[in-house]
């Protein structure tokens, strides 16, 4: 067969010959990512069937620089899932605590949905879908998954292996409306009853009580400091001997899985370290504390297990969920305590101070997770329209 030459706009200058068995070969000079042209071919029984074959091969042919991670738009999910966390461990700019939340997230709640498909077939419409079925059935669990899909499919476009994010164009989803739940002053000295009343010993079930868990309580409402935090707390925080005695908030517990639970020297965030006036409630608590402290380094932790090693978060939430079904309150968690002290000092000084406490960088933040909406208008209103409409005599 004479050789045939025809133009095609995109890949340059098709050109035809035969080949073996009589067969048609297509090739065309190719510009590759690395900005050099090769010579790419086909065959096929047509010219037809040639040149398709040709544009095909082109066609999967890669427009990016290849990447040391072999990812393609046809590798599989579950390899960039792989990846993405060796990424994250490797960079280390999040905490261990962080990633192995990621990696749970991406392990029960995105995998079970997208690990059959390769990188090219997650659109926007399937990742718009999905989310807004996963939050049918819980706003956060969609919001967690939003925050892994959207990073690993964020390096695959860092590495050029997909050409755009499809998470950058999913529907904004919309927080379902809820009021921060807080304690009232009645609640909490119920709390503390409950817990008194364990602690003498008068209601006897697992454990010898040690004393500490009213004492964190104290703590947690003279602080405002989460219960990592509070845990955290060395002799060396603490300073009763003024006239303001004071808390220095400036780590919190971590417990990783398959490791001992240790203090970590810094807070949540950089803000959260700060030093608080503690009430006198609070300074009593923690002076009885101190009296039983049998470690006087200035790293001992105020509060600790008998070979004093830190507490576990979790198992300070399970021992007051405890004490407290035991007393037949229910629904109170360690972190109700932070948004009830955010509430009582909204209303006795105004959010920035409430913020201010809490270590938050955003009064906003305060305002829409911590601080209860008083539902009392301003009694003012009444004298107010008394003046105007009252009835005349």
């Amino acid at each position: 067969m004479a050789r045939q030459r025809l133009t095609i706009a995109t890949f340059g200058e098709i050109g035809y010959l035969s080949g073996p068995n009589d067969r048609v070969v297509a090739r065309a000079r190719y510009r590759d990512w690395d900005g050099k042209n090769r010579l790419v071919q086909a065959t096929g029984d047509t010219r037809k069937q040639a040149e398709r074959a040709l544009k095909a091969k082109l066609a999967d042919r890669s427009l990016f620089q290849p990447t040391v991670s072999d990812l393609s738009p046809d590798s599989p999910f579950p390899d960039l899932v792989t990846y993405w966390l060796e990424d994250l461990e490797l960079e280390g700019r999040i905490s261990k605590r962080t990633l192995q939340l990621y990696e749970r997230n991406m392990q029960t709640l995105v995998l079970p949905v997208f690990e059959g498909l390769t990188l090219r077939e997650i659109g926007v419409a399937r990742c718009d879908h999905f989310l807004k079925q996963l939050a049918k059935q819980s706003y956060n669990r969609a919001k967690q998954a939003r925050v892994v899909l959207r990073l690993a499919l964020g390096l695959a476009v860092r590495h050029e292996v997909l050409p755009r994010n499809p998470m950058d164009h999913v529907s904004r989803m919309r927080r379902p409306a809820s009021t921060p739940n807080a304690l009232t002053p009645a609640e909490v000295n119920a709390v503390r009853a409950a817990i008194a009343y364990w602690e003498a010993g008068c209601s006897y079930s697992g454990p010898r009580p040690d004393g500490q868990l009213g004492a964190i309580i104290e703590v947690m409402l003279g602080t405002s400091a989460r219960i990592g935090e509070v845990l955290a707390i060395r002799r060396r925080d603490i300073d009763v001997t003024r006239a303001t005695p004071s808390i220095r908030i400036s780590g919190t517990i971590v417990s990783h899985r398959g490791e001992p639970t240790t203090r970590q020297d810094h807070p949540k965030t950089a803000k959260s370290r700060r030093t608080v006036a503690i009430p006198s409630f609070t300074a009593e608590a923690v002076r009885r504390r101190l009296t039983r402290l049998e470690d006087t380094s200035l790293d001992a932790l105020l509060f600790c297990s008998r070979e004093g090693t830190p507490l576990t978060t979790n198992n300070v939430r399970r021992q007051l969920r405890h004490v407290l079904d035991l007393a037949g309150i229910t629904g109170i968690t360690p972190h109700m305590f932070r948004r009830t002290v955010a509430t009582a000092i909204n209303e006795q000084g105004g959010v920035e101070l409430a913020a201010e406490l809490l270590g938050h960088t955003d009064p906003k933040i305060t305002i829409q997770h911590y601080i209860r909406r008083n539902e009392m208008v301003n009694p003012a209103t009444a004298a107010m329209l008394d003046r105007v409409f009252s009835k005349d005599e």
